[in-house]
């Protein structure tokens, strides 16, 4: 398995792999043209994050993306992974460990990063346990939105 920086070329495996996710992890049908636009900005301006890809045999099976948070409190960048997708066929292989495994060391090496975040919807069990198997820890913080559909 290979783990690296999406690209242009990996834009329809990433929608796709994005649309399934939210189907799965919340039930969303989400709408394509959003997603598209989405990951094509994301992919064009990286100051927006990055995807990381993990490939096999030239076909991608799992996918993430980083968004970065300023902390004051911290003088420092927290990464926020995002959109955490692995195939069906390719769970239980260690797909999103390599991910996130990646993610920490592009962290650590950029010397302003001071930590590493995620959020899991609270129906995801399945999810939940793998970020436990992988060293993730429970945060004492709730998230509260106001979000503004296009749907």
């Amino acid at each position: 398995m290979r783990i690296r920086r999406g690209v242009s070329g990996d834009f329809e495996a990433i929608v796709e792999m994005t649309l399934a996710m939210a189907v799965e992890s919340e039930g969303r049908e989400l709408s394509r043209a959003v997603v598209e636009r989405g990951v094509a900005a994301l992919l064009e301006d990286p100051a927006k994050g990055f995807y990381l890809v993990a490939e096999e045999g030239g076909t991608l099976v799992g996918q993430l993306f980083v968004t970065f948070e300023w902390s004051d409190w911290r003088g420092a960048w927290i990464w926020w992974i995002q959109t955490v997708y692995t195939v069906p066929e390719s769970r239980g292989r260690g797909v999103f460990r390599a991910l996130q495994e990646e993610v920490e060391a592009l962290a650590r090496k950029a010397g302003d990063v001071c930590g590493i975040r995620l959020y899991v919807a609270g129906v995801n069990r399945r999810a939940r346990e793998a970020y436990e198997r992988t060293g993730w820890s429970l945060a004492d913080y709730s998230i509260y939105e106001k979000m503004w559909d296009e749907d």
